[in-house]
């Protein structure tokens, strides 16, 4: 991945923001041409320290034919994205960009155990249920002996051992005080959700960009003659 400095997290954050996203699209090299998949996933570490993302796939995906322990696949793991108007800045001669998250997982992938599979299952459901608490979360013991069973045989559990963590948080880092603001307003100020997002996550990294904001406002709504 092609990473700016200003735009390069460190690797905890990489890895934090690839686990509390949980899903992205894992691509392999099949010796003519990609292979991908969309798939949840979630973060494990080996009594080394070294990240694990075990994930599961049907059983007839291309994929599984190239988990063969040594070649190296990549989990592409993406968050909200945002277009960004050149007409937004205050400095002048902008041009158009975009804003985003991004991290790319590299690694050789595995198959797993029906024992290592079962964990799994139910790791990856507990993860993602208890995104709905307080609602009861569901587990694998609700289901019947024998289609839990049947399901568990439509697919292959596959971990990879992560040996490359690289990320691009793209927020507008290199801006002045001034442009980082306006457009992390004008962003606040549109109805796309994921725009909206953008426009948190820049207020988050540089806070004190929007002092001005914060003290103009203050000043609006103080009596005159206040203090």
């Amino acid at each position: 991945m092609y990473t700016p400095p200003f735009f390069k997290p460190d690797r905890a954050a990489s890895l934090k923001f690839a686990e509390e996203r949980g899903f992205g699209t894992m691509c392999a090299f099949d010796g003519h041409k990609p292979v991908a998949s969309p798939l949840p996933f979630y973060l494990t570490y080996a009594d080394d320290g070294t990240p694990q993302a075990a994930f599961h796939a049907a059983r007839h995906n291309p994929l599984l034919k190239l988990a063969d322990g040594t070649s190296s696949w990549l989990l592409a793991v993406n968050g909200p994205d945002a277009y960004v108007s050149p007409d937004w800045y205050v400095s002048p001669d902008q041009v158009p960009t975009w804003l985003y998250q991004s991290v790319h997982l590299t690694g050789p992938v595995r198959l797993l155990s029906d024992s290592e599979l079962a964990v799994q299952i139910d790791t990856l459901s507990d993860k993602f249920e208890n995104w709905l608490l307080p609602k009861k979360p569901w587990t694998s013991a609700k289901m019947t002996a024998g289609r839990l069973e049947a399901m568990k045989k439509a697919i292959v559990g596959l971990v990879m051992t992560v040996e490359e963590v690289e990320g691009s948080f793209k927020l507008n880092q290199h801006k002045s005080d001034a442009d980082y603001a306006a457009i992390a307003n004008a962003l606040g100020a549109q109805a796309d959700p994921a725009s909206r997002t953008i426009a948190g996550l820049m207020r988050e990294a540089r806070p004190l960009a929007f002092a001005t904001d914060t003290v103009q406002t203050q000043q609006a709504i103080t009596p005159e003659g206040g203090v």
